[in-house]
């Protein structure tokens, strides 16, 4: 079986894939900013001789032609996902469209077939839309007022992305939704930050949001989907758990109800009242993917964290 390439491995949503693909008995390359993060990546996800490290930084073009060499596979997942909005945008903007033109470049001369592309929920639903209903076909305007950085950053890489020229080198976008479930790795990336700060009591109130949610395992799956699915070549596919949207108070009553030592806020954020949106999995759904339901891996998240021993 051919080698695939997973960029970001070290990663959140990097580690679940690395994790997945091995389990199905495909070789899988990752790259890594540093040599210094092989070791916690092969402790993620086990050291199995199936998968080789390489270091490729997405501001350098160093090291980007070696790892996609031989692979006809590529799922370029790596991108910045701070904790906190930085004060310059460019700080996140740049490095994102930059660092996805490098690997689309790298793969499209070495002959790869095809790239999945992980982008965001926010390259397609953030900038309001009458009754907030929301498919694949919609986008964040990049220049709406008051629009943060990390947003700003996944339009900006994802269009680059599709505006490059790719020649016979095909793409598949995958638009996941705000991501929970398991980590694999005790860096939390902020979504496992947040839960964390729920659980523990050092939230007093929920932020006020209104989301869609998926587990990260789920996305794993999907991705591989993709990448093997004919149909999908050219087209975006949005990761969203099945039922209504959640807000971070309905996350928080969940890990009440199943947690009695968790000091969850009772309390939202005080603001407008906010629609819920309404977001379309139909597309990803076409490919036999099934979502996990929100309170398994809300539940699953916990576990994971405290087996890592950081909750």
């Amino acid at each position: 079986m051919n080698t695939a390439l997973v960029t970001g491995g070290s990663g959140y949503i990097g580690t679940q894939l690395i994790a997945a693909l091995l389990r199905n008995g495909q070789p899988v390359r990752a790259t890594v900013r540093s040599r210094s993060r092989e070791a916690d990546l092969r402790a993620a996800v086990g050291d199995s001789a199936d998968l080789s490290v390489v270091v490729a930084d997405l501001s350098s073009d160093d090291g980007w032609a070696d790892a996609v060499a031989g692979c006809d596979e590529v799922y370029h997942v790596a991108s910045p996902i701070p904790v906190e909005q930085p004060s310059d945008p460019e700080e996140l903007i740049g490095p994102a469209r930059a660092g996805t033109l490098r690997v689309l470049t790298a793969a499209r001369d070495a002959g790869a077939r095809r790239v999945v592309l992980t982008s965001s929920f926010a390259a397609i639903g953030y900038t309001p839309k009458p009754g907030a209903e929301f498919t694949e076909d919609d986008w964040t305007d990049p220049d709406m007022p008051g629009l943060a950085a990390y947003p700003r950053s996944k339009v900006v890489a994802e269009k680059a992305a599709w505006d490059f020229d790719r020649g016979a080198l095909e793409l598949v976008v995958v638009n996941p939704t705000f991501v929970l479930g398991p980590t694999l790795t005790p860096a939390l990336g902020s979504s496992m930050y947040l839960i964390k700060s729920l659980f523990e009591g050092s939230m007093p109130v929920a932020p006020r949001a209104r989301m869609g949610v998926v587990d990260v395992r789920d996305v794993a799956e999907l991705e591989i989907l993709a990448m093997a699915a004919p149909e999908m070549a050219g087209k975006r596919i949005l990761a969203v758990g099945d039922g209504p949207t959640t807000s971070f108070l309905e996350v928080a009553q969940v890990l009440g109800r199943r947690f009695a030592e968790a000091r969850v806020p009772s309390t939202e954020a005080p603001g407008d009242d906010l629609p819920r949106p309404i977001i379309h999995n139909d597309r990803a759904r076409s490919l036999g993917w099934r979502p996990r339901d929100l309170e398994s891996t809300i539940v699953d998240s916990v576990e994971s964290l405290r087996g890592l021993g950081v909750l």
